[in-house]
């Protein structure tokens, strides 16, 4: 059996240093951003060590302009951009489907998430553990599932869930709670 070669480019964007890696079948990882391209370039390696450098393909590089307008503030649709799951099971790349439909300035929950996919309540659990395990962040916008309630819920990027509520912001999605009514004394 072949062993999948891997690329990766580091860039910077306006909210900071991304990476991207992929193989011949489309893009296996996507790093949120980091304040310095070291820091991005030492997570591509931890996750991906046998990755090297490389010249992305006309696909990655407009995967890479595209990310670049949505951290400028552009309202971006990665739905068409091409990833390769191969290494995931089966029932995440369902949940993994079923995220990549949660359009720009929209969320759902774990909960809605597995019911949507005909899994119990009990399936919320593994929507999250998905996404926490999401290797293309962004590009399928695990930051877009939110806990029951509309919580922030957790985030695994760098700046974990303040990195979430700033891409949701982004977006134009309130994730703090609305400021109270001055209630009257009386």
């Amino acid at each position: 059996m072949n062993k999948t070669v891997h690329h990766y480019l580091i860039f910077e964007t306006a909210g900071g240093f991304c990476g991207i890696a992929w193989s011949d079948a489309g893009i296996t990882r996507f790093q949120l951003p980091t304040k310095s391209a070291d820091a991005t370039e030492r997570l591509m390696q931890k996750r991906l060590p046998d990755a090297e450098p490389g010249v992305p393909t006309t696909e990655v590089s407009e995967a890479v302009a595209a990310v670049k307008r949505y951290f400028a503030g552009e309202e971006i649709d990665f739905s068409n951009v091409k990833v390769d799951l191969s290494e995931q099971d089966a029932f995440f790349k369902q949940i993994y489907a079923a995220a990549r439909q949660v359009g720009w300035g929209h969320t759902t929950t774990y909960g809605t998430l597995a019911k949507q996919l005909g899994a119990g309540p009990e399936a919320a659990r593994d929507v999250g553990q998905a996404m926490a395990k999401n290797p293309v962040a962004l590009i399928i916008p695990c930051h877009r599932v939110l806990a029951a309630g509309g919580k922030i819920g957790g985030f695994s990027a760098p700046g974990g869930s303040v990195a979430k509520a700033r891409m949701l912001e982004l977006e134009g999605v309130q994730t703090a709670p609305p400021k109270p009514v001055q209630q009257s004394l009386f």
